[in-house]
């Protein structure tokens, strides 16, 4: 296969190039790690189309006893398929629950079923699903989850709803959700659906789409737990929560070191997620006006931002310092936008070079969101080229010179040539996959043993080790026979010739270095999740929130009989 066929369709028209951050600028760790959610995240996506298509929510089975323990249904349905969340309350001792990827039992298990379960299915999940990776599930399965209570507030929640009382802001306020998840698992994770599967399907071609459903029902499941468990404990004065309080609680998500290699083991598809916010935001500056509708959107959107940066709360000292930038910054941009925008062009463009010049990077990151917030008929589509063909991408083509493959390395890959690895602070760790859990790890390589089971994902380390060995071969020579000679560089060298027309492919950053905090890459992944109140417990594990503030089913459907 040529390598012209490997190329994506660059969605960047020519008029707007100069309006496009550079890749150099864009794909740093310290930049990826002040990512914020924004109009073309994953769930905002799943949410726009639901409410569009008018999908129908409902709740056909609830057979959960009075301490919570039992199974649900809540049916999706939508204009051409139904998508069901199949829930599982459990009683879990106060001493087993845990957020480690190594525990055994949860509050809660979940699995998504593609269409309408019977009698028969759910037997089968029942016997299954609670058991997660200890059990089986089929492909008529598209997601396995499971899910924790926050213990101080789900009690919190039934004991001030039995009593007909609603609970203590400053309580929710706090926590943010009544569960958080350890683990949602898909694309053919324990025996679900593989993604070839349901990528043709309108409703899940975009990534994670079927990952965001079951969690959106999850948060329905929650809400609807805790009341379900107030009403048997108040009995007739028991109370349900009202919609301002139900709507500020999202469902938490506890996630650890596993997430972060996803990114730098899919290059395809980090570039078409990067390329996509950027086009997004080219598009924006490149307007020649400020419409006054979107203008007014700016400064919705900069209030509900102010108004989570207040409620956005950290122990972790990195994380402490970046809220405190960004609540300075967000405060800048108020201040800025009572003057703007003035009389001439590319009022956008203006805004966002100032935000460039007096901003930190959390707060440019911040901005970036505020800006796509209120353009939606501008930018919606590129949602629709954010998934990849990873396998078409993966190919390598073995015509192409040696030569051609050393100009692509100094173009696109100079960044990794000027790290100096004989540095021991720049080679100071490696990355591991654990025998017990088949997780990723981190080792420290000058203090721990296991660096012989390195997996190859210092890219920059990689492509050094290409560049040399290349300078012993004939310019005009294919990289096919290059490769017979040396085939230890074909990983390299595939990332190489992916970057030619994937400018945002690569983190142009150490990935091994002393210095390097997994947690970057994490939240860039996260944000494009649609993930708020990003919160580290350390440099490897974080707690955020999912579709805090964001409607429920049945406010989607309030808002279509409108």
């Amino acid at each position: 296969m040529s390598a012209q066929m490997n190329r994506p369709i660059l969605h960047t028209a020519p008029d707007l190039v100069p309006f496009r951050r550079d890749p150099g600028q864009v794909m740093t760790l310290a930049r990826m790690g002040a990512a914020h959610p924004m109009r073309l995240s994953f769930l905002r996506q799943m949410l726009r189309r639901v409410q569009a298509e008018g999908w129908r929510f409902d709740r056909p089975v609830w057979d959960i006893d009075v301490r919570g323990v039992g199974r649900a249904v809540y049916r999706a349905i939508g204009p051409v398929r139904t998508y069901s969340l199949v829930a599982f309350g459990h009683d879990l001792p106060d001493e087993m629950r845990s957020d480690r990827v190594i525990a055994t039992a949860w509050d809660a298990t979940f699995a998504l079923f593609d269409g309408e379960p019977s009698t028969a299915d759910l037997d089968r999940l029942a016997a299954n699903v609670p058991l997660q990776e200890a059990g089986r599930i089929s492909p008529r399965e598209l997601s396995l989850s499971r899910a924790n209570r926050s213990v101080r507030l789900f009690a919190h929640v039934i004991d001030r709803l039995a009593q007909g009382l609603q609970p203590d802001p400053a309580e929710v306020a706090a926590v943010g959700y009544l569960m958080r998840t350890t683990a949602v698992y898909g694309a053919g994770k324990f025996g679900a659906a593989d993604r070839a599967v349901i990528a043709g399907r309108d409703e899940l071609s975009a990534p994670f789409q079927a990952e965001m459903l079951s969690v959106w029902l999850t948060r329905q499941f929650t809400v609807d737990l805790v009341e379900h468990l107030a009403a048997a404990q108040g009995g007739a004065r028991a109370v349900r929560l009202d919609r301002a309080t139900r709507r500020s609680l999202g469902v938490g998500n506890s996630t650890g070191l596993g997430m972060a290699p996803f990114l730098v083991r899919h290059p395809a598809l980090l570039n078409n997620w990067i390329q996509a916010r950027e086009d997004a935001l080219a598009r924006v500056r490149a307007q020649s006006a400020a419409d006054p509708a979107a203008v007014r959107g700016l400064h919705e959107a900069l209030s509900d931002a102010r108004r989570n940066a207040a409620l956005w709360h950290s122990d972790h000292p990195i994380q402490t310092g970046k809220l405190a930038d960004l609540r300075a910054d967000l405060d800048r941009i108020a201040e800025h936008l009572a003057n703007w925008p003035q009389p001439g062009p590319h009022p956008w463009d203006v805004l966002w070079r100032w935000g460039e010049a007096k901003l930190t990077l959390e707060g440019q990151e911040a901005l970036l969101a505020l800006m796509l917030e209120p353009h939606g008929a501008l930018i919606d589509d590129l949602g629709a080229s954010m998934s990849a063909e990873e396998t078409m991408a993966a190919r390598i083509d073995g015509a192409m010179s040696v030569d051609r493959l050393r100009a692509i390395i100094r173009d696109r890959f100079q960044w990794a040539l000027e790290i100096d690895f004989a540095n021991p602070a720049n080679d100071a760790r490696f990355w591991y996959v654990s025998e017990e859990k088949l997780e990723p790890r981190l080792g420290e390589r000058h203090a721990e043993p296991g660096a012989e089971r390195e997996q190859p994902l210092c890219i920059a380390r990689l492509v050094q080790d290409l560049h040399r060995a290349l300078d012993a071969v004939a310019g005009n020579s294919p990289v096919a026979a290059f490769l017979m000679d040396q085939p230890q560089h074909r990983h390299a060298l595939r990332r190489v010739q992916l970057a030619e027309d994937h400018p945002f492919a690569e983190v142009r950053d150490n990935l091994i270095g002393a210095t390097m905090l997994p947690i970057d890459l994490m939240r860039c992944k996260l944000a494009f999740f649609g993930a708020s109140r990003f919160d580290p417990r350390s440099d490897k594990w974080v707690r955020i929130s999912l579709f805090q503030d964001l409607p429920y089913p049945d406010e989607l459907a309030e808002r279509a009989a409108q």
